[in-house]
């Protein structure tokens, strides 16, 4: 810290926090901005001592501890399935999903107040009111209680994992054990060390993915409940301009994968602008009660979207167990009950046997709106004709600024629909003139595979990254962003917004010929005319030969 008096006596001063060690050479690295010494205080010093550690691994080094602990989250996902799918009799789908979700709340404990539940700590006792269930549902609610989670909230998710936790076959003791213990024992020693480094990996995405498939959905004839890639859910985040003052909502929220990928981009847009650590903890703290909206209406599904979101943050405030379609009037469901909820950035990755593939959603939502920006992933038929009414009333108070077509294989595995994505200016009619980015990003820079056995069934073989940002940058600036992309792959063209079937275009192609195509026809006519003359000459020698 440097400082001076200026003329008036007021102290001016500046703050620089460096990091020097052997492992970095004693070159010293930056941590970061700050304007006061907040970030010693002791609720701020685990966070600063976790900012420093950081700065020691490189980008490839922490892709490759990433690469390491996905493929075996995957083993481990794998393993605890099969294990309670073939030795626990009696669970059902649901219970197997609200078993893993209640043993993770009851472990992730809150330093200095809620203290991790051990396996020791569950007794297999037979002594009501301290049966395994009952210990389990205490941690939990003890948790819960200091998250300070609206009283419904807590309620709500107390009752529905109590049905299963405290079932009489569950809570059962033979050969000196609960079923409920040996399950819980399973799921901590498989999963436990995921979720308590940190969650600095995608195991919540794997997690849930792979709790989807317990709940039977895989097979569902509709194809409706497939999840979003993770890097495709921050995708939408970017493209609907998310940042640190956005509110953001998602009318059918699944697992709340999309508004996970809104909230890490909230949160740090939030650090990389805040340099205060106890403003910074304030305004991470708002947008986690305040800034996400997201509706549900399965409750199994609903669960896992809590449970989501508490892993990643606790932005679950708002979650909401209700039909967005129906039952649903635009204001906050717990807090500010009598407040609307002031939405201006909409993502959105709807059931595609819904009106309209699904647009019906976007159009309740775009109408509750007044500004802001919209990025739906939706079956690409929507813009072709099947939601072709849906699509003109969108367009009357809103404006279509990119077309998107992604990947055929982008949900392999789960579903081979062709999709794109719909970028909206929230709130502006569209005008017939109106530009619209339409691009081609079929070659995203991945190649996928769907082999179980697969170390690794996404890589990174076109430079993906470098697509994804490019990506982004086209739809807000456009053409002089143009960098890897070819001009086949990005056309600016135009709607008829009375039309409602013109959204999926691609660049036109050129047939007027040039003079280079011109003096290529003419040199390969000539070329056939010599070769043709040869083969004639040859064969009268021929003749003449004989």
């Amino acid at each position: 810290m440097t400082g001076y008096k200026d003329e008036q006596g007021e102290i001016r001063y500046e703050i620089d926090v460096y990091y020097v060690s052997k492992s970095n050479l004693g070159v010293g690295q930056r941590v970061g901005d700050f304007n006061d010494f907040s970030f010693l205080a002791v609720e701020h010093f685990e966070d600063f001592i976790s900012q420093v550690e950081e700065l020691s691994l490189t980008p490839e080094e922490l892709d490759r501890i990433k690469e390491k602990r996905e493929k075996e989250i995957d083993a481990s996902l794998t393993k605890l399935n099969n294990d309670i799918y073939q030795n626990e009799k009696g669970l059902g789908e649901n219970d197997r999903v609200y078993l893993v979700a209640a043993a993770i709340i009851a472990t992730i404990g809150i330093p200095g107040k809620v203290a991790p539940l051990e396996k020791s700590d569950l007794k297999s006792s037979n002594e009501r009111g301290w049966r395994d269930g009952d210990i389990l549902v205490r941690k939990i609610e003890s948790f819960l209680e200091e998250k300070a989670l609206p009283k419904e909230k807590k309620e709500m998710i107390l009752r529905t994992l109590s049905n299963t936790l405290l079932t009489e076959n569950i809570n059962k003791v033979h050969s000196g054990e609960t079923q409920l213990k040996r399950v819980f024992t399973k799921i901590v020693d498989d999963l436990g060390i995921y979720y308590k480094i940190g969650l600095t990996t995608d195991f919540t995405g794997k997690l849930f993915n792979e709790m989807y498939s317990w709940l039977g959905f895989t097979q569902d004839k509709l194809n409706d409940v497939v999840l979003t890639p993770s890097y495709v859910a921050t995708l939408l985040a970017k493209l609907a301009r998310v940042n640190k003052d956005s509110y953001v909502w998602d009318f059918a929220t699944g697992s709340a994968g999309l508004l996970v990928a809104a909230m890490n981009e909230m949160l740090i847009d939030a650090k990389n602008s805040i340099d205060s650590p106890q403003e910074l903890r304030e305004k991470e703290a708002q947008i986690k009660a305040e800034q996400l909206l997201g509706l549900e209406l399965l409750s199994n599904v609903y669960m896992l979207a809590i449970l989501n979101m508490i892993l990643m943050g606790d932005g679950s405030s708002n979650i909401l167990n209700k039909d967005s379609l129906t039952d649903f009037d635009g204001k906050y469901g717990f807090g500010k009950t009598d407040h609307k909820f002031p939405a201006d950035a909409f993502i959105l990755n709807p059931p595609y046997s819904a009106n309209g593939n699904g647009m019906n959603f976007v159009e309740r939502a775009l109408n509750m709106m007044e500004k802001g920006y919209a990025a739906i992933i939706i079956q690409n038929s929507a813009g072709s004709g099947k939601a072709r009414e849906i699509n003109r009333r969108i367009l009357q108070n809103n404006t279509l600024l990119a077309s998107i077509k992604m990947p055929l294989d982008l949900f392999i595995g789960k579903s081979s629909v062709q999709t794109n994505i719909y970028v909206f200016k929230v709130g502006e009619p569209h005008e017939k003139d109106e530009t619209v980015k339409f691009i081609d990003f079929s070659n995203d820079g991945y190649t996928r595979t769907n082999r179980k056995k697969a170390s690794n069934n996404l890589k990174d073989t076109g430079n993906a990254r470098g697509r994804y940002a490019e990506l982004v940058n086209l739809v807000r600036f456009g053409k002089k962003k143009l960098n890897i992309f070819s001009e086949k792959e990005y056309y600016e063209g135009t709607i008829n917004p009375k039309n409602g079937a013109d959204w999926n275009q691609s660049a036109p192609i050129d047939t007027k010929p040039t003079l280079d195509d011109f003096k290529k026809t003419v040199s390969d006519y000539l070329a056939w005319e010599v070769s043709n003359l040869l083969k004639r000459q040859n064969k009268e020698d021929d003749t003449l030969g004989k």
